[in-house]
């Protein structure tokens, strides 16, 4: 009876929950780094403090959270910036697709490569944008789109695919209601 034992199981479930909590934790290294760089270190700055309060929810460590700290305000080397890809999903839904990278070319082919596996084009600069509007906690549709219930899970699940990449920080979308 090889393999049926407590540890075992155990270990296979700490190894699938360390890999979710890994990935929370790089889109929140990217976002304290990202708005230290903008800040320049300065932790008193209310996107700084919002990012490291995030961060804290998730129960990040405190020395991830001051090393991520420390890479936005120039001592990790790698520079940082935020970039905005567009396009549209299933049911014509417009997307806003919202990153931090460390190397654009790499994340624009990363994104481009589930647009396009998944059926969809990533669009040009302005082609979904105009469908937006800006808001303190990002974008939100200027006129919110109905999808019917199959159409709306193809969209939950693309924007899930799109979450999964390392660089993506966001996902705003044109439909109503997407759980």
């Amino acid at each position: 009876m090889s393999g049926h034992n407590k540890w075992s199981k155990i270990k296979h479930k700490k190894a699938a929950t360390d890999a979710q909590k890994s990935q929370v934790f790089s889109k929140h290294v990217a976002l304290i780094a990202m708005e230290s760089r903008k800040a320049g270190g300065d932790t008193n700055s209310p996107g700084l403090s919002a990012a490291i309060e995030r961060a804290k929810k998730d129960s990040m460590p405190k020395d991830n959270i001051e090393r991520a700290v420390a890479k936005g305000s120039g001592a990790g080397g790698a520079s940082l910036e935020e970039v905005m890809y567009e396009g549209y999903g299933p049911g014509g839904a417009a997307l806003l697709v919202q990153a931090v990278t460390d190397n654009n070319n790499r994340t624009a082919a990363e994104i481009r490569h589930t647009f396009s596996k998944s059926g969809f084009e990533l669009g040009t600069p302005g082609s979904a944008m105009w469908a937006f509007q800006k808001t303190s906690d990002g974008y939100s549709p200027a006129t919110p789109l109905e999808l019917d219930d199959a159409t709306g899970e193809k969209l939950a699940e693309f924007i899930e695919k799109l979450e999964e990449l390392e660089d993506v920080t966001n996902v705003y979308t044109t439909a109503d209601s997407i759980e």
